[in-house]
């Protein structure tokens, strides 16, 4: 491949070809079945060649144009089983790889940022990149002290492209509107493009990552490599292996999709508490699954911090608040504060039943001790939501998601979304209890028992959610999970 396409003009003509191929393809298998091709294998024919179209457009363009593909790739589990494959392998190809950009390009990069004698930084590195992404690809090296790393080069024109892509992507949003049954594409490029600016910004990046690493240094669950190196366009952090969780989804076993679907949730809901960042890129190629520090079990290896929302109290209490409420069965109260957070505007008045209804399908998760996320279950929300027959989608349109929730919404659908593609079975209620503010009712005795709740995980850790102020360390908040391990 040529370098990265910079000139808009030719980034313009790839994402418009995308909505005209579909049409062609349409023409095409209309022509086949005339020609007498029963409709199921047409069908069939037309879904692979317009998957491996989007993959190899916004693959190659990498830029905008795949970070929206990275994007929809989690909210593969909504599409109809029928047409789910072909997509399916298109998309989730975006998660961790697409074509790489020259290895010219790549040194010209290095030799700008690191200096002439940039190779003395290295034992080794290799030339050939372990992953390609949509602002960046990943080389696997040795750095001069010995430690094995990843170096993240930035494509040039980077920040160009995918200004440019996401202007053209939301020209023709309702286009690829049918990708995603059920899914508003226009605002996910909105946001996409609101972030741009801090994903290209790889001082950014290294701060984030860096406030993770140590937070989680002792961690057993959860493994985040620290920064190495950081210079603009280049940003060199600790190399990790692992199962990528693109392959747990799959081939991995049954072990395996429960333990990463159990860690992705608590890293869900821990990070915001622990660090005061949310991890706002949950597509599975950021994730690894590794064994233990007791090679008995597996640990979550977390990369990319490229984009994170910055919560210094953590997630809002009103999402627990609003959840415990929702699973009370407390219709106006649930009211009441969606109102007061601006999810139902000051103009629009609703029936807080009507509002309870359309909520508790989808905290449905959260109702029992365990579930079991599945694409069908996935298929079933994102079809009542999107059938503009039913209440729920009437019901839907007139909520408000005021700003500050935006990111927050996108990353909890996105790590639904992941969790169903791992068809996991996992214990999201604990994980609410122990880090989600607002989803115990705040104790009014620390000397009354019921503010402990004691559950002992799979792995045989037992959980302890301490709401008091007795007994914390100088560095454990109030609400959260103590791991008593023996």
């Amino acid at each position: 491949m040529s370098d990265l396409p910079r000139k808009a003009v030719t980034r313009t003509a790839k994402l418009a070809a995308l909505p005209l191929g579909f049409a062609g393809r349409a023409t095409w298998g209309l022509g086949k079945r005339i020609g007498g091709k029963s409709a199921e294998i047409v069908a069939r024919e037309l879904q692979q060649r317009t998957a491996e179209q989007l993959f190899k457009v916004l693959g190659e363009l990498k830029g905008g144009a795949m970070k929206f593909g990275q994007a929809m790739s989690v909210f593969e589990s909504a599409l109809p089983e029928d047409v789910a494959g072909p997509y399916r392998a298109a998309l989730t190809k975006l998660q961790d790889a697409a074509p790489p950009m020259p290895t010219r390009t790549v040194h010209s990069v290095l030799v700008a940022r690191l200096g002439e004698e940039w190779r003395e930084l290295f034992l080794t590195f290799e030339d050939k990149p372990s992953a390609a992404a949509s602002i960046g690809q990943v080389h696997r090296a040795v750095w001069h002290d010995g430690r094995e790393v990843a170096v993240k080069v930035q494509y040039p024109g980077a920040g160009e492209a995918l200004l440019s892509d996401l202007t053209q992507l939301s020209r023709f949003a309702k286009l690829l509107g049918p990708l995603i049954p059920g899914m508003d594409i226009k605002p996910l490029i909105a946001e996409l493009r609101d972030r741009v600016s801090e994903e290209l910004d790889y001082e950014l990046e290294a701060e984030a990552q860096r406030a993770h690493a140590v937070e989680f240094a002792d961690d057993p669950d959860v493994l985040v490599p620290d920064v190495v190196h950081q210079s603009d366009q280049v940003l060199v952090t600790e190399w990790i292996d692992g199962i990528p969780l693109s392959d747990v989804i799959a081939d991995g076993t049954e072990e395996q999709r429960d333990r990463a679907g159990q860690l992705l949730a608590r890293f869900l809901f821990s990070g915001p508490a622990r660090t005061g960042l949310l991890h706002a890129d949950p597509h599975p190629g950021n994730f690894r699954l590794l064994p233990d520090a007791d090679g008995a079990g597996w640990r979550l290896g977390v990369l990319d911090f490229g984009t994170v929302d910055r919560l210094p109290g953590g997630l809002p209490a009103t999402i627990g608040e609003s959840l415990r409420m929702t699973l009370a069965g407390e219709a106006d109260a649930v009211y009441g504060l969606l109102c007061d957070e601006g999810f139902v505007k000051e103009e629009i008045e609703l029936d807080p039943d009507a509002v309870l209804d359309y909520l508790q399908p989808i905290i449905e998760p959260a109702e029992i001790e365990e579930f079991t996320f599945s694409r069908s279950w996935m298929r079933t929300q994102a079809a009542r939501i999107a059938d503009i027959r039913s209440p729920a989608h009437q019901l839907g349109k007139q909520l408000n998601l005021p700003p500050a929730y935006l990111l927050i919404h996108r990353v909890t659908l996105s790590t639904i979304g992941v969790l169903c593609q791992l068809n996991a079975t996992v214990r999201l209620r604990a994980e609410l209890e122990a880090w989600l503010p607002g989803f115990l009712p705040a104790a009014t005795d620390a000397g009354d028992a019921d503010y402990l709740t004691d559950a002992t995980d799979a792995d045989g850790v037992t959980d302890i959610t301490d709401d008091s102020d007795a007994g914390d360390g100088p560095d454990a908040p109030d609400g959260v999970a103590v791991e008593v391990r023996g």
